[in-house]
């Protein structure tokens, strides 16, 4: 798994609406968040191993649109998983 930071030059309606459907359809992908910070976005994305990661980043990260800058970091380790919030019912 790999946390994926993107910088992007375009924020028009057509790069973002480009970059949106390579995302929505590629299986590599499991998030992505538009983000606050020194990146635009950050994209959470599975390979099946180093090999198929770099083969992703030449086909697929590079070639999205607008994107001026990668930087990657690799889990070598979850520590914890949830998707449950910790909301109790009636506080929001």
């Amino acid at each position: 798994m790999a946390f994926v930071q993107l910088r992007c030059s375009e924020h028009d309606a057509a790069a973002t609406a480009e970059f949106q459907r390579i995302i929505e359809t590629s299986p590599n992908f499991l998030a992505c968040h538009n983000t606050t910070g020194a990146g635009d976005l950050l994209l959470i994305a599975v390979a099946r191993d180093l090999d198929n990661y770099s083969a992703f980043v030449k086909t697929t990260l590079r070639r999205l649109p607008g994107v001026t800058s990668i930087r990657s970091n690799l889990s070598l380790r979850e520590m914890k998983s949830s998707s449950q919030l910790p909301v109790i019912r009636g506080e929001i």
